[in-house]
């Protein structure tokens, strides 16, 4: 719709000579001739000008004499959307991508490219919009060597608002609840022989995700999502810890180290114990592949591990005491690896103030969506928050170009407690 931004400052000659022309004399039987409503002769345009005290010498030489034509005149507005869109988005539909609408008849529509996600708003407009095929503009009336002639053009609908875009994050909690409908427990699992269970191909994911597909993609990157039978499926937690188990023990058996851990090696000897695109799986999960001599090897990330041993501990109870969690977390890893509260940010929280000092585990993923439900939310968990530990709870909502500063002035109040800047929220939370 960028022919919408060029039309909006049209020259006030413009409108004007769009007002019906002066009646023509009717046709046999007294009834008006095709087209006549939109004839109208340069006598007329010049006296029209001078009526509305605009000089000629001022205006291109070209004149548009607009009209109503049959399918027109019986149309109404909201027969016709108009989209105002930006120049890569245009640029994108010429390119021949295409531009999707996504929602459930309960979710507000949005509008999804090959990468981005948008909220489609309804702007209203004072001024009538018009749709003239083949209508030219000033600056391409500018570039014709076009003299004192008169162009008679047909209007073909029109309207009285527009849609319009503004860049959202996409909405991809729906992502997670839906592949946690069926979560994959390993082959033998009762529930794979339960031809009934949810499973979701790509474009089911894309039918009912509020999300551009590269961000869907994205997405299940983040969720460790994995493709089984051609369908995207999340492994069941205590699941993915067996397999992790198994990689580490045998890395600890074969004394590899954690940096080197070969993929083939990997697939022979625990292939008898576990299906090998499972192990294969898991080692892309918690470690980085790359090649080494043609040799395929995986470097596993000690803070992911450590993070998922936490998880495991912290899972099963409601408070765990911090000092005593760090003891055994620490045992729990394996050996050569070091636990850091730092891995732990946006999974498990430290309250510092009770005695004794407890962790226990918040999920951002569990948080709402919303904005503000995320911070009512997180308000009505701990009344202050630290801007470090509040933080890993609000990453995820910044926006382009938006900091967790602007999030915080936007959300919260701010005070100092004991010399240290505190957070708390701008309403009552019930």
């Amino acid at each position: 719709m960028a022919a919408l931004a060029r039309f909006r400052n049209l020259p006030a000659a413009w409108e004007l000579l769009s007002c019906p022309p002066s009646p023509q004399p009717p046709g046999r039987g007294g009834t008006p001739r095709p087209g006549a409503a939109m004839k109208r002769t340069r006598d007329e345009v010049d006296a029209t000008l001078q009526i509305a005290k605009l000089n000629a010498a001022e205006l291109l030489p070209a004149v548009h004499c607009l009209g109503f034509g049959p399918g027109a005149s019986g149309a109404a507005a909201g027969d016709f959307c108009l989209l105002e869109l930006e120049p890569t988005l245009c640029q994108q539909l010429e390119d021949g991508h295409s531009l999707v609408i996504r929602g459930d008849k309960d979710e507000q529509a949005v509008l999804c490219s090959k990468d981005k996600t948008y909220d489609l708003k309804i702007a209203d407009t004072s001024n009538m919009l018009l749709f003239i095929p083949g209508c030219k503009t000033p600056d391409q009336l500018k570039k014709e060597d076009s003299h004192c002639n008169i162009i008679h053009t047909e209007i073909f609908g029109f309207s009285n608002n527009y849609w319009e875009l503004r860049r959202r994050r996409p909405k991809l909690k729906k992502l997670k609840k839906l592949l946690m409908e069926n979560p994959y427990e390993g082959p033998d699992s009762q529930k794979e022989k339960d031809s009934n269970s949810s499973k979701y191909t790509t474009e089911d994911l894309l039918d009912q995700i509020q999300a551009s597909e590269e961000e869907i993609m994205t997405q299940l990157q983040v969720l460790n999502a994995c493709k089984i039978g051609g369908y995207w499926r999340i492994l069941e937690f205590d699941y993915e810890m067996k397999l992790l188990n198994h990689v580490t023990q045998l890395v600890d058996s074969e004394s590899w180290s954690f940096s080197k851990v070969p993929l083939n090696t990997c697939l022979q000897e625990l292939g008898p114990l576990e299906p090998e695109e499972m192990i294969e799986h898991c080692l892309k999960c918690y470690g980085k592949k790359y090649v080494d001599e043609g040799e395929v090897y995986f470097e596993l990330d000690a803070d992911k591990i450590c993070r998922a041993a936490a998880q495991m501990l912290l899972q099963n109870a409601v408070k765990f005491n911090l000092a005593e969690f760090q003891e055994v977390w620490q045992q729990s890893v394996p050996e050569g690896m070091v636990t850091s509260l730092d891995q732990l940010k946006g999974l498990a929280l430290v309250d510092r103030h009770s005695r004794p000092e407890i962790i226990f585990l918040l999920k951002v993923d569990d948080l709402p969506e919303d904005n503000q439900e995320r911070f009512n939310s997180l308000f009505s968990l701990r009344e202050k928050w630290t801007e470090e530990d509040i933080a890993p709870y609000i990453q995820d909502l910044c926006g382009e170009k938006q900091t967790i500063g602007a999030l915080l002035t936007k959300y919260s109040r701010s005070s100092m407690q004991n010399g240290v800047k505190v957070y708390n929220s701008r309403r009552p939370i019930s």
